[in-house]
Formats: C-alpha cells, sequence, structure tokens
C-alpha cells in the first residue's frame, strides 16, 4: 500500500514537469521590447516675405504729400503732369506750400490765369533737373551749376555749413524723397529764372511804340546789325516821333531808291557801347560818336532833362537788352 503511493507520487511530479515544460514552450519570454515608431513633428508654415510697396512717379508722391498742394495745382494747370510722370529720371526741386506763399500777395493767382502759364511752365520747368542727383551727389557739386529743363537756365549750387542753396538763398531743406522715375528734394521757397534780355531788334519789336522804327530798320537792312554782338546804344525815336516829320518823309525814305539815306539816319541813332544813362548825365556839352561814320551827337543837360543836339528829349532811360541799351527820344535824329 505505502509503494502504491510513492509510485502515484512519482507520477504525479513527472506530470507536473512535463506540463511546466510544455507551457514553458508555447509561451517563450520576450527577448527585447518593440521599438516605437517615430512621428515627424508637422513642418511649418510658410509666411510668405513682406514686399516693399513699389514707389509712386513724381506727380503721384507730391500728390500723396501734403506739403505739395500748390506745386500740384501748377504742374497740372502748365501742363506738365505727363511730363513729369515720364520714365525720366529726374530730379525735382520741390516747394511746399509754405514756400508758395513767401511770394507777394496774389503772385500764384496770377501765375495760373491762361495768360501767365507759359510764364508758369518756365518756373516750373526751372525746379527740374534731367538724371536722379541724391543729395550726396548735390553737395558735390558746391560752386557749381546744374543745367535745368529751362533752356539756358542753371541752377548755382552752393554748400554753406553742411546745408544746400540754389542760387544762393534757396534751401535745400528735405532730401532723397525717391520716386520711381526719379528723386524730390525740398526747398523752402520757389525759385525764379531770371528774366532774358531780347536783343535791340526783339527789344523794339516787342514795344508797340516802335513799329515805324521797326519797319525802317528792316527796309535798311540793318536787322542782323543791331542783332549782332554790339553793344550798342540806340536813341530810339518813337511812332509819334516819326510822325512829327513833315508828311510823306517817311514813305519817301522806305523807297528802294532812297534806302542809304534811311541807313545813315538810323545809324546816327546808334552809339558804340552800352552807355547808361547815368553815363550820358556825365557827357554833358560833349560829342559823342555815331555809328554813322564823320557823324557825331551834343549831349546837353538842362534841369536835369537830357537833349540830343539841343532839341531832341530823352524821354525813357535804360532800357537794358542783351546787347545793349535803349534810350527813348521824342524826335527824330538827323545827321547834318
Amino acid at each position: 500500500m505505502k509503494r502504491l503511493s510513492n509510485v502515484t507520487l512519482f507520477a504525479l511530479l513527472i506530470a507536473s514537469m512535463v506540463l511546466s515544460a510544455c507551457a514553458t514552450a508555447a509561451t517563450p519570454a520576450p527577448t527585447s521590447q518593440p521599438t516605437a515608431t517615430k512621428v515627424p513633428p508637422p513642418a511649418p508654415t510658410a509666411v510668405p516675405p513682406t514686399q516693399k510697396p513699389m514707389p509712386k512717379d513724381i506727380v503721384d508722391t507730391a500728390i500723396a504729400d501734403g506739403r505739395f498742394t500748390t506745386l500740384v495745382t501748377a504742374v497740372k494747370a502748365a501742363g506738365l503732369v505727363d511730363t513729369l510722370k515720364g520714365a525720366g529720371p529726374f530730379t525735382v526741386f520741390a516747394p511746399t506750400d509754405d514756400a508758395f506763399a513767401k511770394l507777394p500777395a496774389g503772385t500764384v493767382e496770377d501765375l495760373l490765369k491762361p495768360e501767365n502759364l507759359e510764364t508758369l511752365k518756365n518756373i516750373l520747368l526751372y525746379h527740374v533737373v534731367a538724371g536722379k542727383v541724391m543729395a550726396a551727389d548735390v553737395v558735390t557739386l558746391d560752386g557749381k551749376t546744374a543745367d535745368t529743363a529751362l533752356k539756358d537756365h542753371p541752377l548755382n549750387i552752393s554748400v554753406k555749413d553742411g546745408k544746400v542753396y540754389l542760387n544762393e538763398n534757396v534751401e535745400v531743406i528735405i532730401t532723397d524723397i525717391e520716386t520711381s522715375n526719379g528723386v524730390i528734394h525740398v526747398i523752402d521757397s520757389v525759385l525764379l529764372p531770371e528774366e532774358k534780355l531780347s536783343d535791340i531788334v526783339d527789344t523794339a519789336v516787342a514795344d508797340s511804340r516802335f513799329t515805324t522804327l521797326v519797319a525802317a530798320v528792316q527796309a535798311a537792312g540793318l536787322v542782323e546789325t543791331l542783332k549782332g554782338e554790339g553793344p550798342f546804344t540806340l536813341f530810339a525815336p518813337t511812332d509819334e516821333a516819326f510822325a512829327k516829320l513833315p508828311a510823306g518823309t517817311v514813305e519817301d525814305l522806305l523807297k528802294p531808291e532812297n534806302l542809304e539815306t534811311l541807313t545813315n539816319i538810323l545809324l546816327y541813332h546808334v552809339v558804340p557801347g552800352k552807355v547808361m544813362a547815368a553815363d550820358v548825365v556825365q557827357l554833358d556839352g560833349q560829342m559823342v560818336d555815331t555809328a554813322l561814320e564823320g557823324q557825331q551827337i551834343k549831349i546837353t543837360v538842362k534841369d536835369g532833362k537830357v537833349y540830343l543836339n539841343d532839341t531832341v528829349q530823352v524821354i525813357i532811360t535804360d532800357i537794358e537788352t542783351s546787347n545793349g541799351v535803349i534810350h527813348v527820344i521824342d524826335a527824330v535824329l538827323l545827321p547834318k
């Protein structure tokens, strides 16, 4: 009985070992932890670069700036909008509204009138220089001139204490306002071009008091002479002065057979050199040579008035021209 029990226990032990071995084979222990799959982070959202706005042209830049309302009005009135919107490049010295306000009262209003638009246009063109001249370039032009869009009217540039001045007294107060077709520099006053003088002939033509004199000069073939370099001093008889001659005299002088006589009379009214009124007064009692060879004019001063050959009075003096001066007389001078 005891033997059977031992056998039974032994059998149970063997069975337990077999079951244990089977269980171990069925579920082997893991040798390592599984590798986790890495998920890449999301890509950042692309931000488009901030673009600098394109600059406006000179006209639109001036319009957008509240300091140039008078200038913009003038540019429009003068018909220069399309010009200053062109490819350029241009450099504009732009007067502010305060600069225009410095002009005498009523000046801007007069310039905007249709009959004065040519003058207005010339003034505006005098503020424009061809090319894009930045402030650093302007400073290097000290003592020099810059050509403007107004022909034969350059600007004088000077630098004083680091400040730039145009024509000595107009200051550049803000620089380098860049535009798509050039640059704007702001100035504190309006630039006014010097009036170009006409020669003696053109001055006389433009003056309605000298129609007879002009006709005589043209008939005598003296136009080119009196348009020459000179200088000349012309004692110019008015139409009323010619009307004092005997009836028919002017008509006779204009005839081809009398043109030499006419030429001599006209040359007798011309003195070589530019003799201003202050100089004429100093010639009291003296004789001066004329352009008519061998013929002189006597100068006399009476009660502050100047007379030629004692009876012909100088009634208006010092009409300056590009090649001399005109003094107006009240009668025609006749050579001896």
